[in-house]
């Protein structure tokens, strides 16, 4: 066939489709003009949902029909069914009705069908994309103090670029967050995933089990160990024919298991201990897929140097180059003065510092403490000014009757001076921002003992202070561990600017993987879990009723 033949053929079945698809051009037209105006809008009985990246994707492309290749089809509902992996749910991307279709051709289906399948297609492909970059969850209407930032790109231009460029078969992996703590979880979730068909009989409360003790429990405790993998299957004969002593290998495997749980590693089997053994794989998975969220609210890049606070964890590391080159317990904020959780950086440094007491902690926590001890003030080192600012004016303490003011009656301000009683102790790492949070040493050491911290007022102490101080300040002139410690012992407020901020995140992971590939577990202390995991299992929202027209 010659090939002025074949361009004439060419030519005819364009004529032949062209009302085809000047006709799916309008119809796609009319429904982004429905979007604009705030109707509803269904494609094949469903509605659709991305209704601001929509309008975008198709106005970029002339209106035109978009799924015409049967590969991007099928690999769409590949990566739908991949995105399970990562906690989301096939349903809200039309799984179910998409499937129906696969064995299908654009061809086989009516003109209005095969828009409709277009717009379904699509609508599937940008609430993905979006669900992997910023999370299913609006982080601002479930939490408010969420508030970092991640992609600034665009929806709709990441999934035409996708489509394009024939690159959904790695859309799940490419959109997803990379970090080596989300790819752990992933791990997990496996392993999560395979304890489901076991069953999970509660184990009944009792008296403290202890090392040496015989107990009807043991034998269902030792099983769960074995299930969660802190104790290794095989055991000794002498376990076999006493299966109900606790013997000094299975306080081993408890030990480890109070470890990755943030319990006491006591070794004893209290009602903590128990409680944590109670909860369900299921439970844990729904814990998992809450904090895989979480991972996807993160900015993008978290920065080659940078500090990550997981308040939950009580925990504060410092990654340079994929390399955790510091680990350090933290105390943060009492469920009632809860930490904030953003992302911003450390700025500058303050050795040194003066404590300038917030009001609330002024008139709630250091008025009764100085009614009930005149000397309090004068004993930690506080300087006491009536007014603000330029104007204020220091004022002996001993001149002020205390019982005369009150929550709503407080002219006073506190500064407590540099030195060993300071609550901010001897260096504080600031990145200014409008919570008035910042990380900082603290002269109350014993509390990082305790397994559960959540002591402080909102703002969080770290326990080793200098040496974060001293790596924070690596590369600068002339501030060496010595430099910092002349410093500190001259007891002067000193400021010292990094040369480049460094990135600080603060947030709330209940579930993780260490290093060691250990599984972790903690309380959820500020009861933040059970609201996310319900809204993750919500359909995705359309327009609030009192937002669509029906005119």
């Amino acid at each position: 066939m010659s090939s002025g033949l074949i361009a004439v053929r060419a030519m005819l079945l364009l004529f032949c489709l062209w009302p085809l698809y000047s006709l799916a051009s309008d119809a796609i037209r009319d429904r982004m003009e429905a979007i604009h105006q705030r109707f509803p809008v269904t494609a094949l009985g469903e509605p659709l949902l991305a209704l601001d990246a929509l309008p975008e994707f198709y106005s970029h492309r002339e209106y035109t029909l978009a799924w015409s290749r049967t590969e991007d089809r099928d690999a769409l509902l590949e990566a739908i069914r991949a995105a399970e992996r990562h906690g989301l749910i096939p349903s809200d991307y039309h799984y179910s009705l998409l499937a129906t279709f696969a064995a299908r051709t654009p061809d086989d289906l009516a003109p209005e069908a095969r828009v409709d399948l277009d717009l379904l297609l699509t609508d599937s492909l940008l609430l993905l994309t979006s669900h992997l970059l910023h999370g299913k969850v609006n982080r601002e209407s479930l939490e408010a103090e969420w508030t970092a930032n991640r992609h600034a790109q665009r929806i709709d231009e990441i999934a035409s670029q996708a489509l394009e460029t024939q690159q959904i078969p790695t859309l799940v992996d490419r959109l997803a967050p990379p970090q080596n703590g989300y790819q752990q979880l992933l791990k997990a979730r496996e392993f999560l995933q395979s304890l489901q068909p076991i069953p999970w009989e509660p184990i009944v409360d009792g008296p403290t089990i202890r090392p040496g003790m015989t107990d009807h429990r043991l034998p269902l405790i030792r099983q769960r160990l074995i299930a969660m993998g802190d104790l290794m299957p095989t055991i000794s004969l002498e376990e076999q024919v006493i299966e109900r002593h606790y013997s000094d290998r299975l306080v081993a495997a408890v030990t480890r298991f109070q470890d990755r749980h943030g319990l006491d590693t006591d070794g004893l089997i209290g009602r903590r201990t128990l409680d944590s053994l109670n909860i369900t794989p299921q439970e844990k998975l729904a814990q998992l897929d809450a904090n895989l969220e979480r991972w996807r609210w993160l900015p993008e890049e978290l920065g080659d140097t940078h500090i990550i606070v997981n308040i939950a964890g009580f925990e504060l590391r410092m990654i340079r180059a994929g390399e955790e080159i510091l680990k350090t317990r933290v105390i943060v904020g009492q469920p009632y003065r809860q930490t904030p959780l953003f992302s911003d950086r450390i700025r500058y440094l303050v050795f040194n510092p003066t404590w300038t007491v917030p009001r609330t902690i002024m008139t709630e926590d250091q008025l009764p403490t100085i009614r009930r001890d005149p000397d309090y003030l004068q004993k930690m080192d506080f300087t006491v000014y009536r007014g603000w600012g330029a104007d204020r004016e220091r004022v002996d303490p001993d001149t002020i009757d205390w019982w005369l003011f009150s929550e709503n009656n407080f002219p006073f301000q506190l500064v407590q001076e540099p030195g060993p009683h300071n609550a901010l102790g001897r260096v504080k790492f600031m990145f200014p921002n409008e919570h008035d949070i910042y990380l900082h040493d603290t002269p109350a050491r014993s509390l990082f003992s305790r397994s559960e911290r959540t002591f402080s007022s909102g703002c969080i102490r770290v326990e080793d202070s200098f040496r974060l101080a001293s790596l924070l300040l690596e590369g600068q002139d002339n501030w060496s561990r010595e430099q910092i410690n002349r410093t500190i012992s001259s007891r002067e407020l000193t400021k010292v600017y990094l040369k480049e901020p460094v990135p600080v995140h603060l947030e709330y992971w209940t579930t993780w993987v260490d290093s060691d590939g250990k599984r972790h577990f903690r309380n959820d202390i500020y009861g933040r879990n059970p609201r996310l995991i319900a809204r993750l299992t919500e359909k995705p929202r359309t327009l609030a009723p009192d937002q669509a027209r029906t005119d």
